[in-house]
């Protein structure tokens, strides 16, 4: 452990040496560093263009996104119209659809009432007539059985039957 440190203080002389060392500065050097900062100076121009562009972008960008807000605003307003104007035409479909059936339903109910009517009027109406043919009917038998009992006493009402296709 003793040579290690022995080792690096032996090191730490060594480099401590090497750096104190004067490096000469001559003519060509100072006349490169001289062109080197114009280079520097022309660059920082540059780079202040830049920035001037970048700022006149960060400008436009800004009055983009001002747009940008005022267009969806404007669609935020559009789709709320068209939510309303949505539920409007609902309302109204049901409105339409609730009318329609109420009509077919008044429109067969009266329907339903006419056929009923004329069922029961047609009965009512027939049911004297069929009387009265039952009446007549059994009027006919009753003077055919007659007029039968007649023609076994009397020929001629025979003759008159026959000829009337009673016979």
């Amino acid at each position: 452990m003793k040579a290690v440190i022995a080792a690096l203080i032996l090191l730490l002389f060594i480099s401590a040496s090497v750096g104190a060392r004067e490096i000469p500065f001559t003519q060509d050097d100072r006349d490169r560093l001289i062109r080197i900062e114009a280079r520097m100076d022309g660059v920082d121009r540059r780079m202040d263009g830049i920035d001037k562009r970048m700022d006149g972008l960060d400008k436009r960008m800004d009055g983009l996104d001002k747009r940008m807000d005022g267009l969806d605003k404007r669609m935020d307003n559009l789709e709320r119209r068209m939510d309303i104007l949505k539920l409007d035409m609902d309302k109204k479909f049901d409105q339409m659809m609730t009318f329609m059936l109420w009509g077919f339903g008044i429109l067969f109910g009266g329907m339903g009432v006419l056929m009923t009517t004329v069922i029961w009027d047609r009965r009512t109406a027939l049911a004297p007539a069929v009387r009265k043919n039952k009446e007549l009917e059994e009027r006919g038998d009753k003077m055919e059985r007659a007029l039968r009992d007649l023609d076994v006493k009397h020929s001629e009402i025979k003759d008159v039957l026959k000829r009337a296709g009673l016979l």
